[in-house]
């Protein structure tokens, strides 16, 4: 098999030490409860996601961070497509920032939690041929 790029791991939410196993189950826009869950363990080479107690805080500020992003282009983009800011206009932005919050929310919370995993972990990255081997053979020592 082919080993994709790290882009495209980090795209489609792949494991960062095989790049075959899904992170999430599910799907990110969904509407049940059961879309958005972390796996414990990779399917594949069965790697560990939550590196430590209280890993994914972190992925918290990143997600803050892309947040921030967000609503920061929402506004300039309704600014550049034609609302004024002007004081009569200002729960139009409210609403348009709150909508751009609650639409990209399922996106920022996955994607800062591949991204922690990915790029901001030190000592976790790619190794060729991991998960390879049955996972019930117990290795002689």
């Amino acid at each position: 098999m082919v080993p994709i790029t790290k882009l495209e791991a980090v795209i489609h939410c792949k494991c960062p030490r095989c790049r075959q196993g899904d992170i999430f189950t599910g799907k990110m826009y969904s509407f049940s409860f059961k879309g958005q869950i972390t796996n414990e363990f990779c399917p594949h080479c069965n790697l560990r996601f939550e590196r430590e107690p209280g890993y994914f805080y972190v992925s918290m500020f990143i997600s803050y961070a892309m947040n921030v992003a967000e609503m920061i282009s929402a506004s300039v983009a309704t600014y550049v497509l034609g609302l004024a800011l002007v004081y009569d206009n200002l729960w139009y932005y409210v609403g348009i920032l709150l909508l751009t919050v609650f639409v990209c929310s399922p996106f920022n919370y996955r994607y800062s939690r591949v991204m922690l995993l990915h790029w901001l972990t030190p000592g976790l990255g790619y190794v060729p041929g991991s998960g390879d081997e049955p996972k019930n053979v117990i290795k002689p020592a």
